[in-house]
């Protein structure tokens, strides 16, 4: 009998640490209208800023930091063609990153710089680029790493991580510069990651960094890889953490919270909805 309650007391402590050793927790069920969230961000304001994909308008959704949709914005002279990320800089514009590239083939690749969010006074510009490695459209199986779902804004630039989706990936993303004024820019190739060695796991799908502008989190779909220490553009050259969220689903939104919280977003996946998430940091 003493052995068995041993044995018991030991699998109940197992068990305990299973649900502790994750720091995802659900926040809420997101609304029928952000079914393909793609990219998320937060604002002096306290809110969040949400964004679908394809086959979706040009909206910009502010949610509280439950999930509830509190205001609709629709962006003007902004077309959706495959919106994927968020990015924010200290001068209250956002940025929308167009730049969903599956087949490696666009050439109107754009940012929508759009300030005056926080005023209602919207004046939206463009930044359009193109890879200064990418010389043909699409290029070879072997080559298709030119499609984009994460970016962040730091020091006037805005960073972009690649989705890999070559046959011999070996879950390489490649991490490009470009300039955040309005123009046509050149996207500077400036370092690159193995991000994994599972294929099934080593899509970049979002970006964010934090307000004191020294930790930025890269998200996959059971993952976040946490950046610090990173000095001049190759933001791979300081140290990196592999978190495991112990949770596997269509996540593709995330952003800071405050230092030590993140936001994540899932998309609707067959039966389960969207979802917002917390993340707490170690």
């Amino acid at each position: 009998m003493k052995l068995f309650t041993l044995i018991l007391l030991a699998a109940l402590s197992i068990s305990c640490q299973k649900v502790t050793t994750s720091r995802l927790s659900k926040v809420n069920k997101l609304p029928k209208v952000l079914n393909e969230i793609s990219g998320i961000t937060v604002l002096p304001n306290h809110k969040l800023y949400a964004i679908n994909d394809s086959g979706n308008d040009n909206t910009l959704f502010i949610l509280s930091q439950k999930g509830n949709i509190e205001q609709q914005v629709k962006i003007p002279n902004a077309k959706n063609i495959d919106w994927e990320d968020l990015a924010y800089d200290k001068n209250n514009t956002i940025y929308i990153g167009d730049f969903g590239n599956n087949k490696n083939k666009r050439k109107d690749l754009t940012i929508y710089k759009v300030s005056g969010i926080l005023t209602n006074t919207i004046n939206v510009s463009k930044i359009e680029f193109v890879f200064e490695d990418q010389k043909k459209f699409p290029p070879k199986k072997k080559n298709l790493n030119f499609d984009v779902e994460a970016f962040i804004h730091l020091n006037h630039s805005l960073y972009l991580f690649t989705k890999n989706r070559s046959s011999k990936s070996e879950g390489i993303t490649k991490l490009y510069k470009v300039s955040d004024s309005s123009g046509k820019h050149i996207a500077k190739l400036v370092g690159t990651y193995e991000v994994c060695e599972n294929s099934s796991d080593c899509f970049i799908t979002g970006a964010a960094i934090n307000q004191s502008q020294n930790k930025i989190a890269l998200l996959t779909h059971q993952n976040v890889i946490l950046l610090s220490n990173f000095k001049d553009d190759n933001l791979f050259n300081g140290s990196i953490k592999n978190l495991k969220l112990h949770h596997y689903s269509q996540k593709e939104g995330i952003c800071f919270k405050n230092d030590t919280t993140l936001f994540i977003t899932d998309e609707k996946t067959g039966d389960k909805k969207a979802c917002l998430y917390e993340y707490q940091l170690e």
